[in-house]
């Protein structure tokens, strides 16, 4: 449709929908749910939910795409991106190159933090069959529509995993291509500047179709491959006048630093470029949003701190409200049941089950049973703690749900309770060693974590040894049932 003619349609579109109003409040309801499905289909239809067009001549990209396990992580990775952006004030536009599979709710929320959404078609990966693909960047070659963003002069392309501690605006300063070099051969594909360009973008989506070699398969084998003597261009130095280089640069390592820089001094200390912006290139499991990060790796809590500062945590305290009251009530009524079944001359005779497995059996069955259980207490909390909520809360919430299950086992089973909770005490213990904030260097924090390891082995083993022994006394003295017998046979004789 033309925009002319959309404009007459919407007006008698309005027009009519006044008139309907005036006769029933019932047609204006169906009017205005009408009219909403209208705005949202033609929304779809252009492309972007908000910003239709560019507002400003430079612009902070980065994308998504379905398809992973951890989508919802990265959505939420980009929002607090987005919002930090926001936060700084940047002259820029921010835009997220979204295939057209992003749900529609979550483009929408995009566009309400500040972001221009922009769907794209899914760019097929012709290395998907080389033998070290990694599946999971299968699509993140739609990261090269970042040069059809021709709307703009520059553009910044980002990774979610960014970190921003100041603005960067100065990098629109830079040519036509300008990447960090993380690793000393290899350029970083996790933030790069670009000048957008029709030509050069057909001529990218050429040497995917000829086969241009990948190393990796993924969008940083092919950029490196594209822009393959990158490492002899000279170091971008912004413009004092505020003029646009032209050409290619190196960008200094301040823009990109490697989380793994800090966890050697535990500061930033890069004397080349500003420091700027954090990556965290490491493992996928421990990127900076998932809770157990922290304080494994110290920096997680430097975007959850701008996550509470953006964001918040709205979509995960309920869910964590709503765990901690079911633990709460389950320690509670584990607690309530053994004091009834101990007080009671009435309860019921457990041994019935003895008698019915054979005590031979029942006894290699519990000694079997009783370890998975204690471990599974360890291991089953862990995994329904919602992924990206505050670390804080995250290893609380953890603690809280396997000390539940632990009452559980002590109360069912009558262990002893400081050999089954040893584990969950050097647990909790490790966590403040790791998170204590006055190490002078991460050599000493590591060291530190070492010598803990070392001296709580002990107690560990120990831990272990007299829950067995404790189970094998039980079972050789009878001791779980014959209790119960004894407590019976004295109301015999008293009556």
């Amino acid at each position: 449709m033309s925009k002319s003619f959309l404009a007459v349609y919407r007006l008698d579109f309005v027009m009519m929908g006044s008139v309907l109003a005036k006769k029933s409040t019932f047609l204006w309801s169906v009017y205005v749910l009408f009219f909403c499905v209208y705005r949202n289909v033609n929304a779809i239809e252009g492309g972007a939910f908000a910003v239709a067009e560019s507002s400003s001549k430079h612009a902070y990209a980065t994308m998504m795409y379905m398809g992973t396990p951890r989508d919802y992580e990265f959505y939420i990775a980009i929002r607090v991106m987005i919002r930090s952006l926001v936060k700084l004030k940047t002259n820029a536009d921010l835009v997220v190159i979204a295939s057209k599979d992003v749900p529609l709710d979550w483009g929408k929320t995009l566009c309400e933090d500040g972001a221009r959404v922009v769907y794209v078609d899914n760019i097929d990966n012709p290395y998907k069959n080389q033998s070290d693909f990694d599946r999971r960047f299968a699509l993140s070659l739609n990261k090269l529509y970042a040069w059809s963003l021709v709307d703009y002069e520059r553009v910044v392309m980002l990774d979610a995993d960014n970190v921003f501690l100041q603005k960067t605006d100065e990098l629109f300063l830079c040519g036509q291509f300008c990447a960090v070099f993380i690793n000393p051969c290899i350029l970083h594909t996790g933030l790069f500047v670009l000048q957008p360009s029709e030509k050069v973008f057909k001529h990218m989506l050429h040497q995917l179709a000829t086969g241009l070699k990948n190393e990796d398969g993924a969008d940083q084998g092919f950029v490196a491959a594209h822009f393959d003597d990158l490492l002899e261009r000279p170091m971008f130095h912004p413009p004092t006048n505020g003029s646009k280089l032209n050409g290619f640069y190196r960008l200094p390592i301040g823009y990109q630093m490697d989380a793994s820089f800090y966890y050697l001094a535990l500061k930033w200390d890069i004397p080349c470029g500003p420091n700027s912006v954090i990556t965290f290139p490491s493992a996928l499991w421990l990127k900076p949003w998932y809770w157990w990060a922290w304080p494994v790796l110290p920096l997680g809590l430097s975007w959850h701190t701008q996550r509470l500062e953006t964001i918040g945590y709205d979509e995960e305290i309920p869910l964590a409200v709503a765990q901690s009251v079911f633990y709460i009530i389950t320690a509670i009524i584990a607690i309530s049941i053994r004091q009834i079944f101990n007080t009671k001359p009435s309860s019921p005779n457990l041994c019935c089950l003895k008698s019915a497995l054979g005590f031979s059996f029942y006894s290699v069955l519990l000694k079997k049973l009783i370890p998975f259980c204690i471990a599974a207490s360890y291991l089953i909390p862990f995994f329904f703690v919602p992924k990206t909520i505050h670390p804080l809360m995250g290893w609380g919430l953890y603690l809280l749900g396997s000390m539940s299950l632990l009452i559980v086992i002590m109360n069912t089973f009558c262990i002893p309770v400081l050999a089954v909770i040893t584990i969950w005490i050097q647990v909790l213990g490790a966590l403040l060693v790791m998170a204590f904030p006055l190490y002078s260097n991460g050599m000493v924090r590591a060291l530190s974590v070492g010598v803990y390891g070392f001296l709580a082995a002990p107690f560990l083993w120990r831990s272990g040894v007299k829950v067995m022994r404790h189970l094998d006394t039980c079972f050789e003295d009878d001791s779980l049932f014959s209790r119960f017998d004894h407590k019976q046979s004295r109301l015999s004789k008293l009556s």
